[in-house]
């Protein structure tokens, strides 16, 4: 992780360490400058996020305006948004793979 890049609510990242290694999920909570709170809506699920620690996390570029809007609405987001957003970086990712491919 670099570390001028700061962790930002809605934000896709990729888990590097642990079970769900190689997995993607959804930044929903940040606790101090080291941890942050993530969910996918599948098996973690938005009212049991996983706390883990930002070196072993891959932040991504993309921020989920959904989840953004959500969280800053209502507090909460539900797990169905936590899929689409996941689905739709995944959708974009791999569009952007096959572009660079040619």
């Amino acid at each position: 992780m670099d570390n001028d890049q700061s962790p930002k609510i809605g934000q896709i990242v990729k888990i590097l360490r642990g079970r769900d290694a190689g997995q993607y999920a959804v930044i929903v909570g940040i606790a101090d400058s080291r941890f942050v709170y993530v969910a996918d809506g599948d098996k973690r699920k938005f009212d049991g996020p996983k706390k883990k620690n930002l070196i072993h996390l891959e932040l991504q570029q993309t921020i989920s305006s959904e989840v953004v809007n959500s969280l800053n609405e209502s507090g909460r987001v539900t797990n169905g948004k936590l899929r689409f957003a996941l689905s739709k970086f995944a959708e974009t990712a791999a569009l952007h793979a096959e572009k660079k491919g040619e």
